[in-house]
């Protein structure tokens, strides 16, 4: 066990050499900073309970008191204990990093700039949200509506969320507690995360005086964020199955080989009308190299029937540059 223990200890410090290791650690420190700006000033003084383990945390500080930061960092540590316990033991490191440095970056922002804060001189922060609390939930607003934080709240926390799953991490929390749902009680993860996040939300009926309506905003800010997410996703990771049938598919191979550096693969097929048999060649590109081998037929003159896609998920080493390298290296010992 030692020697395992010996032999990744190595392993990590060589990543940690990484081009690589460094960016993804920049990318994940930023989308957490960002998380933690949305929660605290958009969750924070309106009070609203969204499904994510922020949301549990402000219901705890409106019962016990306390500090936020403080409830979001212990129940994380929770959960990925149970989520080594329950789960298994390679969860990620990513998700460990993320977890943790979700309070302390909440912390950070309410010293940097809390939302409540009382300046001297000019328009004080304090008395503009004040000045729109809703008498009915007692809550304050940044944006003077509980609707528009929410909005502003979905359309941070999403985009973060999808810029850390573009790197295969995540922000913790309410991810490892649905994880843990689908694996006991055998529901998909979408449907597992709508669970979590559905329960979370009427955790907000414990807290004193507080309205079904808020409860009500939750539970639909939970699931716009789901939807947001899945936009995000899609955009970032947007690629294009090109499908093309042309008598210059061997010039169109060489193209795709040579200068994108691709793979692509061809199909004989026979078309419906004609009955004639035909070359489709299928590939999968970038929006860059989308854009570029359409110019360069319409350039070349090329005469083909093309067909497009989106694909928003890749799977295996498509995306490597590793990969292209090697494709590169043995396309040019030719």
């Amino acid at each position: 066990m030692s020697i395992n223990i010996k032999e990744a200890l190595v392993e990590f410090i060589k990543y940690m050499g990484t081009f690589k290791f460094w960016k993804e650690l920049v990318i994940m420190t930023l989308g957490m900073a960002v998380t933690a700006a949305a929660v605290y000033y958009f969750l924070v003084p309106s009070k609203l309970i969204i499904g994510t383990i922020s949301g549990l945390s402000i219901v705890l500080v409106s019962i016990f008191g306390g500090n936020l930061g403080t409830y979001i960092t212990v129940i994380n540590i929770i959960l990925l204990i149970l989520a080594f316990l329950l789960i298994n033991k390679e969860f990620g490191a990513k998700t460990v990093y993320t977890a943790l440095i979700l309070g302390p970056l909440t912390n950070f922002w309410a010293w940097v700039m809390p939302w409540d804060a009382k300046y001297e001189t000019g328009e004080k922060m304090g008395q503009y949200i004040l000045a729109h609390d809703n008498p009915i939930t007692g809550s304050a607003s940044i944006m003077g509506d509980p609707w528009l934080d929410l909005c502003c709240f979905v359309l941070l926390l999403s985009a973060a969320q999808a810029l850390m799953f573009s790197i295969n991490a995540s922000t913790g929390g309410l991810d490892i507690l649905a994880k843990i749902v689908n694996k006991f009680l055998h529901f998909d993860i979408g449907a597992s995360v709508s669970i979590a996040g559905a329960v979370i939300c009427c955790t907000a009926f414990f807290i004193p005086n507080n309205q079904f309506r808020m409860v009500i905003i939750g539970l639909i800010g939970t699931w716009i964020n789901g939807l947001v997410v899945d936009y995000f996703t899609a955009t970032l990771n947007n690629h294009k199955r090109l499908c093309i049938v042309s008598k210059d598919y061997e010039r169109i191979r060489q193209y795709i080989i040579h200068t994108l550096h691709r793979g692509c693969t061809l199909y004989e097929v026979t078309g419906g009308y004609s009955g004639e048999k035909s070359i489709e060649l299928e590939v999968l590109l970038n929006k860059d190299e989308f854009s570029k081998i359409l110019a360069w037929m319409k350039d070349e003159k090329i005469t083909a029937f093309s067909t497009a896609s989106n694909v928003s998920e890749v799977y295996g080493f498509w995306s490597s540059g590793k990969k292209r390298k090697q494709l590169k290296e043995q396309v040019d010992k030719r």
